[in-house]
Formats: C-alpha cells, structure tokens, sequence
C-alpha cells in the first residue's frame, strides 16, 4: 500500500509550491525524489505541498537511492570535487557529495555528477521551507507517504505529575472528634517537613526530532555482547569495544576450547553466540538492534527481537506527526521501498526469503516481526516529537551514518563521490 505510483504529481506544473513556505512546521516535511520521473515532491503527512521538476545523476555518476536528511544548508556553496562549480541553496545529504542545490542545467532527463539538480526559483523556496534534518528519500518510482497506525509504532508518554496531590496528604481537623457542625471547619495539612522534598525543576525538553533505526544486529553488536560475557565468564576480551582485536580473539579460542566446541563456521557464528549466552545463563542471543540519534547524535543502542528471522524484512520509513503529548498519540506515516539486498547480506543474516518484505502490506509485516523491551520503549516514547523517523531495515548502519548524520539508509548506490561535495 506504501509504494503506489503518485499518479496525480504528472498534472502539476513544472515547478509548483500549493501553499506558502513555512505554513507548516518544517520538522514534519518529507521530500520524496523519484529518478525515473525525474520529479521532486515535499509533503506534509501524505498531502504534496510542493512539487518540481529535477535532474538526478547520469550513467555512471547516478544518484544513490534511499532514506536520507538535510545534514547541512548553505546558500553559496561551490564544490570541490568538480572544479569548483557553484552549488547555490545547497542542501547537503551525505558527507561524501551528494546534495539538493541550484541549477541552470536541467533538462528532463538525468544530468548531474550524482547531486539532485533544481531549477532556481524552486531551490530558493525549497531552502526556505526546510531545515536540517528534513527527511529526503530517493527512490526509483515515485512513493507515497500513507497514513498507518500499529502497536509497534512509538506513541509519546503523557506527562507524569511529580510530588503528592492534595488529594493524597492525610488531614487533621483542629477539634478532636466527628464534627457535625454548620460553621466553617478549619483544616491543616500535616507537617511540611513530613512531605517530601519537591522535584528539582526540569530540564528544557529536547524538542529535536528522533531519528530512530530497527535493524538486524551487526558484527560489531555481536562481538561487544560477547566481549561482555566473556569477561564476565573469566575469559580476558580487553575493552568491550565491538571490534576484534588480538585479545578478544584468544578468548574466543580459549572459551571454545574450553567447552570442546569445533571451530567451524568462521570466528563468530551462532553456534558461539548461542554457547556464550547459554554458559553466561541469558537464554537466546537477540537477532535485532534498536538505535536512537537527536539532532545527530547517538542517544540510545539497545537489543530488539525479530521474528522469522530468515525472511527479509524490506525497507519501510516512518515519520510522526501531531504528536500530542497530552492524549498519547501520535499520526504516523509511512512508504516502503525497493532495493537490493545482496547475496553476502543474506547469508550473512541468515536471510533465505524475500515473500513477505515484498507487497502492499509489507510494512505492516515487517512490523508484526518487532518486539521493542517495555523499559526501552518508554525512554523513546519520552523523547518522541513531532517529525520523528523510524526506519526499518535489514542492512543494518550503513557506511554513510557517521559524525553528524542521522540513520542513512542506501537502498541502491549510485556515484557517491569519495571527497566532501
């Protein structure tokens, strides 16, 4: 349902703004580019309020596609990667070169070194509607953000009331006894110094949208949960820092010597990952990881649980809007799309089906197959604000995140260029 055609953007002009810039709050905008359109569409929830004509990245120079943000805006940029040429309203979408900006050049038809070319007015209103961290998907086809609502999906936490109600303090009347009398009774609270210390005032909330990502566990996940358990079962890793180095190497040969365990199927497999949980006495190895950036920086990284594991889970967004802190809700939207997922991931992930990440309902599925652990789920639900994002993939944190990035996930790479745009 998520990656239907938007079969009405064709009848819009080359280059059309439905309503003024800055008439909605720009955390909650989506741009959707589609290269075989060669078209560019914002929205606001599933409404098109903008809509141009662009030109994407040529044959061997062609525009990577998936989910990226706003990382950077600058109204005089120039490149220096092709000559220094003039990059005006750029909007840049991964350090390694590829941006939204200003154009002279373009046709209808790809064109650019990788970068998604504008036609000049557009850029300008474009740059003035957004701001960094506005959500950008490029994908083949042209895809609709849909409205969805599901269990798995985050919902804000409704605000605690800190200290006692007055309803809660035990009273005292002055005169002893029942009293049964037509004049005013004096009451009194008991001793202040009975009831507890106020609350310290809290802190501002961080109202920056959360860019949160729901993933099959990486090497690195893997390797620091076994550097932990190790350590704890007596075998020296070193520093519990996810990479493998000489020492958490030997442990892993020292635990399965220990435990007579052949070593077959390479250095970390699930044998071992089952073995180590099983002797440190914590049941199965999650397969699934939740992380959680604001304002581009990591905030939170915990285990999740993905069921039927050896079916894909496919590529879906989601971004929140209204969310109303004061009634717990929160009207999401989401798309799906397509991408390749390669041999090596998937017999890396244990991957043997594609059937159910394919198809109308596709996002629904994926998210049946997540369980989030109660304690995690609250400390997001208590960050979440309005143009929040969850993406759902099976190709984990991919080589664009990094310092500075929120979750950018690549569906299909295209020229990213090697050196800052």
């Amino acid at each position: 349902m998520f990656s239907r055609l938007v079969l009405g953007i064709g009848l819009l002009s080359a280059t059309a703004l439905t309503h003024p810039a800055g008439a909605t709050d720009a955390r909650v905008l989506q741009i959707v580019v589609s290269t075989n359109r060669q078209q560019l569409s914002v929205y606001d929830g599933d409404t098109v309020v903008a809509t141009s004509k662009v030109s994407t990245g040529k044959s061997g120079h062609s525009t990577p596609m998936g989910i990226f943000s706003v990382l950077e805006k600058e109204i005089y940029h120039r490149s220096n990667i092709y000559s220094n040429s003039p990059m005006p309203f750029m909007q840049r979408l991964t350090w390694s070169g590829i941006a939204l900006h200003e154009s002279n050049s373009v046709p209808n038809y790809p064109a650019s070194h990788g970068c998604v070319r504008m036609p000049k007015a557009f850029a300008k209103k474009l740059y003035e509607m957004t701001q960094p961290g506005v959500h950008v998907v490029i994908a083949d086809a042209a895809v609709v953000p849909q409205p969805i609502a599901h269990a798995t999906l985050f919902h804000p936490l409704a605000p605690s009331t800190h200290g006692p109600m007055f309803s809660d303090l035990e009273l005292r009347p002055t005169t002893p006894g029942f009293l049964v009398r037509s004049e005013p009774v004096e009451v009194a609270m008991n001793d202040t110094a009975a009831l507890p210390p106020p609350p310290p005032l809290a802190a501002p909330r961080n109202e920056a949208p959360l860019s949160i990502l729901i993933t099959r566990r990486g090497l690195r996940e893997n390797v620091r949960d076994l550097q932990q358990l190790l350590s704890g079962l007596g075998f020296d890793t070193g520093t519990a820092d996810g990479y493998l180095g000489p020492a958490t190497v030997q442990a892993i040969r020292d635990f399965r010597s220990a435990h007579a365990m052949p070593a077959t199927g390479g250095l970390i497999g699930p044998d071992l990952m089952k073995a180590v949980y099983a002797a440190a006495g914590k049941g199965e190895p999650p397969n699934g990881a939740i992380l959680v950036r604001q304002g581009f920086k990591p905030v939170l990284e915990a285990s999740a649980t993905i069921a039927e594991p050896q079916e894909a889970l496919g590529t879906h967004f989601f971004t929140a809007h209204e969310v109303d802190r004061t009634s717990g809700q929160a009207q999401w939207y989401g798309l799906t799309l397509e991408g390749d997922l390669s041999k090596e991931a998937k017999k890396r992930y244990g991957i043997t089906s594609e059937r159910v990440s394919e198809g109308f309902d596709a996002a629904e599925r994926a998210l049946d197959r997540i369980t989030v652990p109660d304690d995690i789920r609250r400390q997001v639900e208590d960050l979440l604000t309005a143009g929040s994002s969850l993406t759902i993939s099976d190709t984990g944190v991919g080589p664009e995140t990094g310092k500075g990035t929120d979750f950018i996930t690549i569906t299909r790479k295209g020229g990213l260029a090697t050196k800052k745009g």
